[in-house]
């Protein structure tokens, strides 16, 4: 499996998102192991980790949520 890093663009149903790779491909991909036990919730602009299908490049699996994502603003200043 090839694993890349992506940002989560739309979620889509049946607990499928649409990826974008550092390279401007999309790809559709689903939750695995932990992320979907849990009910890690993924929104757009979250920074994953994804391994593409061999056979498909347009299809993988996100198995891990990286730090560091887009995240919307509170209202709050960081020094509070």
């Amino acid at each position: 499996m090839n694993e890349v890093t992506a940002t989560v663009l739309e979620e889509l149903p049946s607990a499928l998102y649409r990826l974008e790779l550092e390279n401007k491909q999309q790809v559709l991909a689903h939750p695995v192991g932990t992320l979907k036990r849990n009910f890690v919730r993924l929104r757009p602009g979250d920074r994953v980790q994804v391994e593409l299908s061999p056979r498909d490049w347009t299809r993988g699996r996100i198995i891990g949520k990286l730090e560091g994502g887009l995240q919307p603003a509170r209202g709050l200043s960081p020094a509070e």
